[in-house]
């Protein structure tokens, strides 16, 4: 590029108005201030070359773009590739095992390309074939297109010794002359439009459904609601995951209602979505969720019994609950796609309705006994200082309702400050590229003259991911820890056995829908106690579900906990329906 080459040169840019101009190397001008490309050329005359010719109009952009400019050809399932390779990247990086991604979703993925008839099959969706590479390499094991076998067996993923790694690759497409007016990839106004009876369509929140899929093949030690609050913390790639794609991969038009995310992940569509999957990928039984394992609700339980500041003894009443219902045992645990009503349990959502079930037996939670267990708790405390103290639910509550009300304010003002706009602008079309690049240029501008205005202290960096949003210690007056607290005030001798000296019960729901209705039950919180809905609240949070979601595992928990009372409620219903006469 030569500014001084470029003086003569003496019209007002289109954009901008602004007279600076300078070479591109197609020997165009453009202009310095907003990068704006004209189709004007310098004109060259070059007697020296060629004796005796005037040479004009040198225009070598006209006859060929630059690659960069140009990109590659792919497809919309190797930009969906591209995400999910990033998001195993990033649980790689988060701790979990290599054979996520270069086994397990590696598989998956490859599954679902021949399931949903885009590659290693006879006649791709496709036009060509996609070209798999490794990542800054130039083969793969996925160049070749093998064939899964009919009785595809996902044990073989994880199967230690017995075959080599195999990476997970990045996918680049051979360069071509054809380019697709309405966007970027060469099939996406095809793939917008596609409606296939039974091809479950790849999407964006999709790519989570595989993650934890896999999570769950390999039974490591982050639950639904774990991978959905990294997603939300910028752990793992999700909102504008399309800015990592490489430069060559041009990205507009329709690939910006197929990439572009506007609005956070959900646990209950990601749940549905996961089991869908599964279920279209025809995939055979999952390893076997025993009591060693993370997700057995013993080992969860006692994770947010630590979480919320409860008393370790609880636990003890947790693993008692969760062995009454049968929620522990290997089948009620294992995913099976493949079963009749295949579903999965929700373990982290059970765990938690487990601790709130345990709740309600000790204090009842009527807005009554708990205050009057807390009224002879806080008198024992006062009268024996120096011996273990008993477990005060009012000091409780205190302390977690303003614990929780800081996390919440935290937490609603990192949504509003969230910058939905990507680094990577995407545009309509390629024409429109300059202007949605400038644009961007100015609004990123305003934003640091903004910033500088408002708040000159630095913003502070992404926090470390934790399994833990709370940390309890001891020691800590402002915030007591309860671990170590006793539910001596709570339970009382029975034989050689502790009970509760509570002995009522109310259920959380007295009638359940009917079969084809979307739902188990409902949730108006006008219907029920201050305490009960201070706890429902808090777990709800904690997990990032709908307070209506937890309450329904709730009562599907005391259905199986109090079956003779739900037995009895069915036959007084079934003898008022005989005893009418119509």
């Amino acid at each position: 590029m030569d500014l001084e080459e470029a003086k003569e040169f003496k019209e007002r840019c289109t954009q901008c108005a602004a007279v600076s101009w300078g070479l591109t190397d197609e020997g165009k001008y453009y202009c310095t201030s907003c990068h704006n490309v004209t189709e004007r050329s310098k004109e060259v005359i070059n007697t020296g070359a060629i004796p005796n010719t005037k040479i004009q109009a040198i225009n070598r952009g006209l006859k060929r773009k630059r690659k960069l400019e140009r990109g590659w050809d792919w497809y919309v399932c190797e930009g969906f590739q591209h995400i999910l390779y990033q998001q195993a990247e990033a649980l790689k990086t988060l701790g979990v095992g290599p054979e996520l991604k270069n086994e397990v979703l590696h598989n998956f993925w490859k599954r679902y390309l021949q399931k949903s008839k885009q590659a290693y099959c006879k006649n791709p969706v496709c036009r060509r074939k996609v070209t798999v590479l490794e990542d800054n390499q130039s083969h793969s094991d996925w160049e070749s297109e093998p064939e899964l076998p009919s009785d595809f067996s996902c044990p073989s993923f994880v199967e230690s010794g017995t075959e080599s790694q195999k990476p997970f690759p990045i996918s680049k497409a051979s360069q071509s002359e054809t380019a697709s007016i309405c966007s970027g990839s060469l099939d996406g106004v095809e793939y917008s439009l596609r409606k296939e009876k039974g091809i479950v369509k790849m999407t964006v929140p999709r790519t989570l459904a595989f993650c934890y899929l896999s999570l769950l093949w390999q039974r490591e030690t982050v639950t639904l609601s774990d991978l959905l609050r990294f997603v939300e913390e910028g752990h793992i790639p999700y909102i504008n995951a399309f800015q990592h794609f490489p430069e060559e991969m041009k990205l507009y038009g329709r690939d910006k209602g197929i990439f572009a995310i506007e609005s956070w992940p959900t646990y209950e569509e990601i749940y549905k979505k996961m089991i869908e999957i599964a279920k279209f990928l025809d995939l055979p039984r999952f390893p076997d969720i025993t009591e060693d394992c993370y997700l057995h609700p013993n080992i969860l339980c006692m994770k947010y019994l630590m979480e919320v500041n409860l008393p370790d003894e609880m636990n003890d009443l947790t693993c008692q609950v969760v062995k009454m219902t049968g929620v522990g045992e290997v089948d009620f645990l294992t995913f099976d796609p493949i079963a009749k009503m295949a579903k999965t349990v929700k373990y982290d959502v059970q765990a938690v309705a487990v601790i709130v079930v345990v709740l309600k037996l000790l204090f009842l939670l009527d807005d009554n006994l708990e205050w009057s267990l807390s009224n002879t708790a806080e008198k024992h405390n006062e009268n024996n200082k120096e011996d273990r103290p008993w477990f005060d639910f009012r000091k409780w509550y205190q302390v977690m309702k303003k614990s929780i009300d800081e996390k919440k304010q935290e937490w609603e003002e990192a949504r509003a400050k969230y910058l939905w706009k990507s680094e990577k602008p995407l545009y309509h079309s390629s024409i429109d590229r300059a202007v949605a690049f400038k644009r961007r240029e100015m609004v990123v501008d305003l934003q640091k003259q903004f910033s500088t205005l408002v708040d000159s202290t630095p913003t502070v960096g992404r926090k470390k991911p934790s399994s833990f949003q709370f940390n309890w210690a001891e020691g800590d007056a402002a915030r007591t820890c309860f671990h170590g607290h006793s539910l001596q005030g709570i339970l009382k001798n029975k034989g050689q056995s502790l009970t509760t000296k509570n002995s009522l019960y109310w259920l959380s729901t007295q009638k359940f829908c009917r079969s084809y209705c979307k739902h188990v039950t409902t949730y108006e919180e006008s219907n029920f106690s201050l305490s009960y809905q201070f706890i429902i609240n808090l777990f709800a949070f904690l997990l990032r579900i709908k307070t209506s979601f937890l309450h329904e595992e709730v009562s599907l928990i005391e259905k199986r906990l109090f079956k003779t009372k739900y037995s009895k409620t069915k036959k007084r219903s079934s003898r008022s329906r005989k005893g009418r006469k119509y």
